[in-house]
């Protein structure tokens, strides 16, 4: 179980430095975060609540996806691959593994505040316009399971 912590942590660590640092991360590393979060989540909890978490988080994602997509055609008159990185639409999957439904729709909003957050605090002299946002949900992601493993607090039973 150390072993699939540690693959976790650094996978969520290159996703944030190759993010911030090139805005390119390679495409395995969402797979593999993918695959540990799950196996994370099914060892803590019953396979029944695993599979209906994991319907109800993809099917969050999805509606989530299609908004932005919305948005992004009839406001911003752009594609979604123009507003969104394919990166971030691969991490959005690959942590709808973590938990549980009610647990996974306050983390992952609670990652897009703190992502807009660190970016507004990191870029007030930059003149990018696109944010790394892959690399801040990651970081903040990381953050969330090192205070699991700590033993404050358990998103599985949430």
């Amino acid at each position: 179980m150390v072993f699939i912590k540690i693959l976790l942590t650094v996978s969520l660590l290159f996703v944030f430095f190759q993010d911030f640092k090139e805005r390119l991360v390679y495409w395995f590393l969402f797979p593999i975060i993918g695959l540990l979060c799950a196996w994370l989540f099914y060892n803590n909890t019953l396979p029944e609540l695993f599979y209906n978490a994991l319907k109800m988080n993809l099917a969050f994602i999805l509606i989530f996806v299609l908004i932005i997509s919305l948005y992004a055609k009839l406001k911003l008159k752009t594609s979604i691959l123009k507003t969104v990185g394919l990166g971030d639409l691969l991490l959005f999957v690959a942590v709808s593994f973590i938990c549980t439904t009610v647990s996974f729709i306050v983390l992952f909003i609670s990652a897009l505040i703190f992502s807009l957050v660190l970016h507004l605090a990191l870029s007030k002299n930059k003149k990018v316009m696109t944010v790394p946002l892959a690399g801040y949900m990651s970081l903040f992601f990381l953050a969330i399971y090192l205070v699991q493993w700590s033993g404050y607090v358990n998103i599985y039973t949430i």
